[in-house]
């Protein structure tokens, strides 16, 4: 697979409009509703308040990764040496894995996208799930092209 220069599939600064408006569900987990600067796009996301508090009216950088290998894929070693490069691919917290996008970004979630809604041709919806904590991502369709269903997702997340 020719791989684009980036895992990066979606990448934006969002601004905090609310948090929890529904009311508080979880002592450690809010919920909050963002809107981006760049692609109009609106978010709503559940996350860790301990790891990662945050403040209505704040704006943090979001991106969804396929993998949190730097510039793309790397090219594979041959017939055997496939599973041995995805091994060192993989985040470790003793830090013996490879350094990847991670670095760059102060909070990291991974998930799946598991729906994606239609909407009007032009505005659609991408649902993830980070082990249960929530993600919807809605605005135009061309910020979203390379959002797959079904595929595995990083969001990272930097103030």
């Amino acid at each position: 697979m020719a791989s684009s220069a980036s895992n990066i599939v979606f990448d934006d600064i969002f601004t905090i409009n609310d948090i929890d408006k529904e009311g508080k569900k979880f002592d450690r987990v809010s919920r909050l509703y963002a809107h981006s600067k760049n692609y109009d796009m609106d978010l709503t996301l559940d996350y860790n308040i301990e790891l990662f508090p945050l403040q209505k009216d704040q704006s943090f950088a979001l991106a969804l990764a396929t993998s949190l290998v730097r510039g793309g894929a790397a090219p594979s070693g041959g017939a055997g040496g496939e599973e041995e490069e995805k091994e060192k691919d993989v985040w470790r917290p003793d830090g013996k894995g490879r350094r990847g996008l991670e670095e760059d970004y102060d909070y990291v979630m991974y998930g799946k996208v598991y729906k994606f809604d239609g909407g009007t041709s032009e505005i659609v919806t991408a649902y993830a799930s980070f082990g249960g904590l929530l993600m919807s991502l809605t605005g135009s369709f061309r910020h979203m092209t390379s959002i797959v269903l079904g595929d595995p997702v990083y969001l990272l997340m930097r103030k």
